[in-house]
This record gives C-alpha cells, structure tokens and sequence, in this order.
C-alpha cells in the first residue's frame, strides 16, 4: 500500500457548534459520541431528576470501570509557535521534546498544540533550540486552556491516552477497537482466524468519568483478494470477469497484514500492475514490487494482478482532494463474512460458539484486560504518567418493570416465556381478521404439491385464529424470473387480495423480480416461500401458522396487542438504511400507528441521495401520517412519539437541530389548540455497555424489562437503557434511549414502560425484540426497498404491512 504522508495525526478545536477532534491534517472528524451536545436542560421535568420509580430493584453489574484522577486533575493545553516556522513535523517534535527537563514525561505534542499533566511556570514560556544545520529557532509555548476531566476536549484526549496503552499491551488499532493478532482463535473447517479484542472509550457518566471495555472479535477469512479472484475467474464467464469481481469485491473491507490495517474497497484499476511505477514522497520513482520488497520484506508472486483502490478522503472534509491508496489484492486479506457464509447454519453456529460469550466469559476476558494493564509496566506508567489509575469495576442498581399481558380477540395470556409466546396464543383467535378469498398461488410443475399442501395446512391452521380461507387459483410456471413476472403480468389484477409465490431456489434474482412487480407495478400484498422450507419434514404446522400470520398483517388484520393507557396517542419509527444498488442513494423508511390501539400502520419508504438530510423527506412522511390518523380517527392525534433508529456516530446534533424542528413545523400547521405534541427518542442498537446480575456464585444477563437509568447514563440526556431482549446464548444486549425532545413532559417512568410495551407489537415475532415494533417496521421496511426493490412503493399499499 501506498499514499502520500500527512502531517500530525491529532488535534483538538473549539467551534461554534461545541468541541470536537481534528485529523490528520487538521480537518475535523465526526465527534464519535456526539460530545457538547445538552438536550436535558431543555426539559424542566426532568432537569432534577431523570430516574423512574416503578418495578423491582435489582442488583446489576456493568462493564464500567473507575477511572480514579486526583481530587483537582487537569491537563493543560498549549500552543507551540516556532520562528522561524518549520513545516517538518518530525523536526518541531525533536526541537520541543530536547527541553525534557521542563516539559517533564506526560506530554502529546501534535506539531502545534502541547498537553501537559502541569501546569508551565509562566503563561508564556520562551524556549530556544539549535537544528542540525547550526539555525537559531524561537519556540513559543503559550497557555491556551485548563482542561477539566469532564470537559468533552479532555474525555477525547484521555481516549487517546489509553490508545497508547493498548499500543503498549502489542495490540492492534482497527477501525476503532483493539485486537490482538499474536492470540488468534482458528476455526479451519471454514478457513477463518478471528483476532480478539476490545472496544473501549472513556466518557464522562452520571457522577464521574469511568472507562467502558466491551469484547470485540475481527473475522477474518484465511484467502487473499487475490484467491478470491481466481476462484471467481473459474466459475463465472471470462467476459463478465471484471464486472463480477467489482460487484463482489466493491465496498468490502480487506486487512493488509504487514501494517495490520483496515481498508475499504472503492474501485479495482485494471489497467494498473505490480510492475508499475509511482513516486514516493521524496521525488524518486519505483514500482511496487520493489516498493513491498524493500518497505516490507514482501515478495510478490503474481506480477499480472490487477491493483485495488480505497479512497483515503477523511470524514467531515469536502475541500480536500482525496488520498488514493493502492492495494495489492495477493497482500489484502477479506474481513468479515460474505452473504454464503452468513447463510451457512454450521458455520454460523461453529463461529458463535466463539463470538457469543456468555456473562462469565465475557467478565473474565474483561478482568484479564485490566490485569494485563495493571501488570505491563509500560502501560500502567503512561496512566501514572499523568495522574491516571484504572479502579474497580461499578455496579448499580436497575429495575425490573412489570410484565405485560397480551391482548387477543376474546383472551388475555400471560406468557411463560417473555422471549417467545407463540405456543401460549396457539389456540386463541387474532384480534381482527380480513377474510382471503381471491388469491393466487404461483409455483412451477414440480413444486405443485408442496404448494397444495402448504394452502389445505393454512386453511386447517386459519380456523382456530378466527382466519377464514377460501380455495385460491393455481397457476403452475417455469423455474426463472421472466418466468414468473411473465405470469404475474397475465393472471393479476387489482381486485386480489393477495398473491402467494412458490420459489424453487433462494436465489435472489426471482425473490426481487416478484416483489417489484407487485410493489409498484401491480401493487398487490405478495408472499414468497421457499421450496425447501416447504419440505421440511414434520414442520409444515408451524410454518403454515406463521405464515397466515403474515398474511393476515399483509391483509390489513391485527394479530395481539397490549394495554396503551394513553389514549390519542401515534407512535412512528424511522430508520434509514443504504441502497444496495445505487451507492449514492440511502432509503427512509417512516412507520406510523394509525388507530388507538397501536395495531395498524401507514408505512412509507422514500429514496434520497446520501449526502442530503433526512428531515428534507420527514417532513412528507409526516403530513402523511397525520392525514392518515385524521381520515381514521375523525381527528388528529393528542400525542406523537417518534422512535428515530439508524442515527450513527456524530449524527445527534443533525437529529436536534434540523429533524426535530422539521417536524415542528409540520405540526404547527395543524390548527389551535389541536397541535399534537412531539416527543422524540433516539434508538441505538449498539452500545458498548453491558449490564450482569449475580446468582450461584456466576453471572448471568438480567431479567427482560431490565431498566437501567443511573450511574451508567449520561448527565446531560434524558436517557436510559432498556432490556427486552431474551437471549438464548451469549451475552444480552442492551438497548439504549435517548429522549432529545419531549413536549408531552412524561414521567420517566411513563417514557420506559410506554417503550417496553412497544417491543412487545412487533407482528413478524411473537415475542419479545430489541426495539420498539414501529422501529423494527422501518427495518423491514427499508431492507425490502434498499435489497430488492429500488424504488419508493406504490402508495396503494401503505396501510398494510406487506414487506413483512
């Protein structure tokens, strides 16, 4: 790999908008979590106090360590002028680090602004070197600031710090986490080395600043880009080579192993070759297969290969030209698993037995971490160094809330098992049932019977859901595609119900010609099932069961439901996923409850290009939604919560200053005094706390409805985590909630129990999940367009869950 050097990899500034780090080269990157960002002083109701009451007390442990600082810890920040003014980064490194004796051992010098753990003598310190060629230079160190630890400047600049002391431990940086390539576990009956390691971060919690550290594992596959060609080259059509390997290769992330660093694939050169030449930083020309052998010890055995592309371009920098790495593809190794192996059940299962730790495990890896830190002599000297020492690990207390029950048509049950109630309702009629009588099965000559008994089990399986079934239309067709879109195109008409297709294979392509046919062209509710699903013996009860369920949300019915104590009251969730097609495009997918009972939603999904706003498309989505509400109820609603899901890193502030006014704005075009009121929630998925409770003398994951909403949370939110998830294997994750805007000012635990209750409506489970239903929609929702379809859906099928 080649590329231009840059000048000093870190910096600090103070903009307008808050604090955040600068790059190499000084330009700002996206601030990773999303620091000077103060929503809670915004909401009186919660200014005091952001902590429920309800539910039972449990005793919980988490992944938080103490960061123990001296009682008035600071680190000073400087900046350093040279004169006369030297761009040689390396050489005002040597010129300031030769006054040792005065800067003393803690210090981080990024060529122009100088941490200290003191504090210099003098406001401004004058200093003088000599360089090698005999020149006088002035350095001046002037004090900038006094950084206090909970000041977001100081919590990135402690991440730093401790980067330095993983650096210690021999691991390697990757991305953001940690690993450790001299330990790898390897699994050889599926050709893959996973490196262990962690994520870590600093922040500043409730009371105090503490280090987090969560496992982390990197997958790696034991063949080079270069094999992977090869292979491919031998199993598709020589004249589609090229275009097949961009299409498998494009946007996947390949490990260099001599520099162990990560890069993504934008774009392969074939014109470009190993024998090529280029020029290095200094003027001199030479070709890469000197370059590997001279830089790495590295000696090429393909001289013909093509060379990839990864656009080096910071985040955040839109002036700046961007650095063009080449890689060679028989040094790159691929990362992570391709969409083959993720289908693959054994080695998902060989690779889980590994990945997926349970609380156990995953303390002792956790407690060997802070022992190894505590032991590496280096490592705990760079903490001293400046003040630091890694204390105990925090425990606090959580609240189990109630169960819920769940509401059929003329029963109530109370599951046994949170996780999965499906046996519990077996027997019980759904809420609401629209009758399926015109509908047409499609499948090809050989699957015939399969087809006739999958409709004779739903028929027997309808009954006792209250879900009557007529006989459908039989229409038998070719094993391809154009086949099948071709009998689309004659046999459906708008007045069916719903259209059940029978496929041969899983291969994709047949999969996405039906669903865009009957999304947008011939807009009608479609249900695709595999063959072999179909032939599974001794399942075909249980499959049938889950698929009227499907079909009766696709038909417009309502399965369950739970008791919503609010009353008026629309609940949206949005998501945002990537296209898979068009690379410039993302999907936005808007789910919103349109009756009461929060059983039936207004789904909408709208394109957009990646570098525009969200909000630019919320507000349609909105004015839909409320129309919609209107039409239904005969008003608009009192109350609206939105549950905002696929907000990355450093997107906080966009959601706070351009979404939430965005839909203020729609609201404030509804009349007097019947402007709903807003409250908006941002929904994370990932987070790298993890909470343990204790019994028989071991860990285990706490009890679902598990809230968590002191000590690990963050002063300036309004946040808290939540526990509806139960899991079968591993470690649960936690979901975390971060209320940024509340007019209706609800109680806390009002906000919680109201967001337990909605991870119990999600129709394609019948159990329990990890984010609210209208959320996990939006999911669904944006995976069909942004997977197969490609283009916003027919409107005719918004008020129904057809992509479930």
């Amino acid at each position: 790999m080649r590329y231009e050097k840059g000048p000093p990899k870190y910096g600090f500034s103070v903009g307008e908008s808050g604090y955040k780090v600068m790059d190499r080269g000084g330009r700002i990157r996206c601030n990773v979590h999303d620091l000077g960002i103060n929503t809670r002083g915004t909401m009186t109701h919660v200014r005091d106090s952001k902590t429920g009451c309800s539910g039972i007390p449990v005793k919980v442990i988490t992944n938080l360590f103490s960061l123990g600082l001296p009682s008035k810890w600071k680190i000073y920040q400087y900046h350093v002028a040279f004169s006369p003014e030297l761009e040689a980064r390396r050489l005002r490194l040597a010129l300031l680090y030769g006054h040792a004796e005065l800067l003393g051992k803690a210090k981080v010098f990024d060529g122009a602004t100088l941490y200290l753990a003191y504090k210099l003598e003098n406001q401004v310190t004058e200093l003088s070197a000599v360089t090698q060629r005999g020149e006088n230079v002035k350095i001046t160190i002037t004090l900038i600031d006094q950084l206090l630890p909970s000041s977001p400047v100081c919590l990135q600049f402690l991440n730093i710090i401790f980067k330095k002391v993983f650096k210690k431990l021999s691991m390697h940086q990757i991305g953001r986490n940690h690993y450790n390539p001299s330990d790898p576990v390897v699994i050889p009956q599926h050709k893959l080395t996973l490196w262990p390691g962690f994520a870590v971060s600093i922040l500043q919690y409730e009371n105090r600043v503490m280090f987090c550290a969560d496992v982390s594992h990197r997958i790696l596959r034991s063949e080079t880009v270069l094999e992977f060609m090869v292979s491919l080259y031998g199993r598709v059509d020589q004249a589609h080579f090229a275009e097949m390997c961009e299409k498998e290769l494009v946007g996947l992330i390949v490990l260099t192993r001599y520099n162990n660093k990560t890069y993504r694939v934008d774009d392969i050169d074939w014109t470009v070759k190993p024998t090529d030449t280029f020029q290095k930083c200094d003027g001199t020309q030479i070709c890469y297969e000197d370059y590997y052998k001279q830089q790495y010890d590295v000696h090429l055995t393909d001289l013909n290969q093509p060379m990839l592309v990864s656009h080096l371009k910071s985040k955040g920098s839109s002036s700046v030209e961007p650095r063009v790495a080449h890689l060679i593809p028989e040094l790159c190794f691929l990362t992570g698993l391709s969409t083959r192996a993720t289908s693959d059940f054994r080695l998902m299962k060989d690779l889980a037995q590994e990945t997926h730790l349970t609380p156990d495990r995953r303390q002792q890896r956790l407690s060997r971490l802070v022992d190894n830190i505590q032991r590496n002599k280096e490592a705990r000297f760079e903490l001293e160094s400046w003040g630091l020492h890694l204390g105990c690990q925090a425990s606090l207390t959580g609240r189990v809330v109630t169960a819920e029950k769940i509401l059929m048509q003329d029963n109530m049950c109370m599951p046994m098992n949170a996780g999965d109630w499906f046996r519990d309702m077996r027997d019980m009629k759904m809420l609401w049932a629209i009758a399926l009588e015109n509908w047409l099965v499609v499948c090809s000559g050989r699957n015939t019977d399969l087809a006739q008994n999958l409709v004779n089990c739903l028929r027997r399986v309808g009954g006792p859901m209250g879900f009557r079934i007529e006989y459908p239309r039989f229409v038998q067709v070719q094993e391809s595609p154009m086949a099948y879109v071709r009998v689309l195109q004659q046999q459906v008409n708008p007045e069916q119900q719903l259209v059940l297709c029978v496929l041969p294979s899983n291969q994709k392509d047949c999969y996405d010609s039906v669903k865009k046919f009957l999304s947008l062209e011939q807009p009608v509710p479609s249900q695709c099932v595999l063959a072999r699903t179909l032939s599974k013996q001794g399942m075909m009860m249980s499959v049938a069961t889950k698929i009227a369920m499907q079909i009766i949300c696709k038909l417009g019915g309502e399965l369950w439901t739970v008791e919503i104590p609010l009353k008026s009251l629309m609940v949206i969730g949005i998501d945002v996923n990537k296209d898979a097609v068009n690379k410039g495009s993302v999907v936005v997918g808007f789910v919103a409850s349109t009756n009461l009972r929060l059983t039936r939603w207004y789904s909408r999904c709208m394109m957009q290009h990646s570098g525009s706003t969200t909000a630019d498309c919320l507000k349609v989505c909105m004015k839909g939604a409320i129309s919609k509400w209107q039409k239904c109820n005969g008003q608009l609603p009192a109350r609206i919560i939105v549950y905002r899901d696929g907000v990355g890193d450093g997107q906080l502030r966009m959601v706070v200053d351009y979404e939430v006014p965005q839909l203020l704005s729609i609201l404030g075009e509804c009349s007097g005094d019947c402007r709903p009121k807003l409250s908006m929630i941002v929904v994370r998925k990932k987070c790298l706390l993890r909470f343990f409770t204790e019994a028989n003398n071991s860990l285990q994951n706490p009890p679902v409805g598990t809230v968590i909403d002191t000590e690990a949370t963050r002063p300036e939110w309004y946040d808290f985590f939540l526990i509806s998830q139960y899991a079968r294997q591993g470690t649960v994750n936690p979901t975390y909630y971060n209320v940024v805007y509340d007019e209706n000012g609800f109680k806390p635990d009002h906000m919680q129990r109201l967001t337990y209750k909605m991870c119990h409506l999600y129709y394609n489970w019948p159990g329990l999940i990890r984010v609210p239903a209208p959320c996990q929609y939006a999911q669904k929702l944006t995976f069909l367009v942004g997977q197969s379809i490609h283009q916003e859906p027919s409107l005719e099928l918004a008020d129904r869950l057809f992509y479930l």
